[in-house]
């Protein structure tokens, strides 16, 4: 056992400095970024957002819905196999990751969706990346697929995410436990604060020319912000996007003036009751759920809120100098403001 002293921070636990600039409108910048990967040997170019793999996120609607931002999506994985080749051949499908875990009957659909249309970008999933078999699973997919973009993950420290770089992935996913609708750290003890995950993975990945997303624990437009200050290059959200007219859930209404209305949407983290119910027939016996199931506010169209989340990730850029979104990490100084932790070194 040892205790690690330096202090790991959550985007709670820190604000951005301002800095002088000789920008004077959120016009002046730009939010779209053109990314290389180091093994699918092409660039991307778009705002680098992803919405979750989620039931109530990772959909084909939000997909066509987050196209027009430019911004990407990672399907869930239980659309089946005509409704995905169907997808995959339209020009809906251009910023989609093809979702896979690691069972078998995951790797046999996404065969036979491949033996009918080409995949240009794959996500492998799984709650712990830290495993030898997730590893070579990222090196086998590789090798099947030499020029797909590939993201893999889930992992919080440095140097997993250069396993995984080094493994084959292009994009390692960042993040432990931070989502809304996770309860890992409840249930296991096991996480890392997102915004140290995030710093510290960057760092490892940009070395060796590979990306990072952060995915999870962000609840405002501002920690978006804070986590590309913080090096990430793709940023992935779950609750965020949840409640949406696009994220297909079940809706609760109410009688209001005699007629129903919506008022909210069921959201659940993918490995919750409700999910596991849902797509294996339950919770398998030797293991315990590490999701909740919740209800968030019915939000209507994406779009709205796709505005606020750009518009937030603009003024955030006009108030730190940074013309565009590659810059922001250069242009961040990041201030302490937690509590707990200024008592932890002195402050008042």
């Amino acid at each position: 056992m040892r205790i690690e002293n330096d202090p790991k921070l959550d985007f709670k636990d820190v604000l951005i400095r301002p800095k002088r600039s000789t920008l004077s409108s959120r016009a002046d910048v730009t939010i779209e970024r053109a990314i290389p990967f180091r093994h699918a040997k092409r660039n991307w170019k778009g705002f680098p957002l992803i919405a979750a793999n989620m039931d109530g996120t990772g959909t084909i609607p939000m997909a066509r819905a987050l196209k027009r931002f430019g911004a990407m999506v990672a399907l869930r994985k239980h659309y089946d196999v005509d409704e995905l080749v169907s997808f995959f051949r339209s020009d809906d499908s251009a910023n989609c990751f093809y979702t896979i875990g690691t069972n078998e009957a995951d790797q046999e659909k996404f065969a036979a969706v491949k033996k009918q249309v080409a995949i240009p970008m794959i996500c492998l999933d799984v709650a712990n990346g830290y495993t030898e078999s997730f590893v070579d699973m990222v090196r086998r997919v590789r090798d099947q697929n030499p020029d797909a973009v590939i993201m893999a993950g889930n992992v919080v420290t440095g140097d997993m995410t250069e396993a995984l770089v080094l493994g084959g992935a292009d994009i390692v996913k960042v993040g432990i436990g931070p989502g809304s609708v996770c309860t890992t750290r409840k249930m296991t003890g096991v996480g890392y604060p997102q915004l140290s995950a995030i710093i510290e993975c960057a760092d490892a990945a940009h070395g060796l020319k590979g990306q990072v997303c952060g995915d999870g624990g962000c609840t405002v437009p501002g920690d978006v912000a804070k986590a590309y200050g913080a090096g990430a290059d793709f940023v992935m959200l779950g609750g965020m996007l949840a409640g949406h007219d696009e994220s297909e859930g079940e809706i609760r209404t109410e009688m209001r003036d005699g007629r129903k209305v919506p008022v909210a949407m069921v959201f659940y983290g993918m490995s919750s009751d409700t999910a596991m119910k849902k797509h294996a027939g339950g919770v398998a016996k030797y293991r315990a759920s590490e999701g909740k199931t919740v209800e968030v506010p019915y939000r209507g169209p994406v779009d709205v809120t796709m505005q606020e989340i750009m518009g937030g990730v603009r003024s955030m850029m006009t108030y730190i100098g940074a013309v565009s979104l590659k810059e922001v990490p250069k242009r961040t100084t990041f201030v302490r403001v937690s509590a707990q932790l200024n008592t932890m070194f002195g402050g008042g």
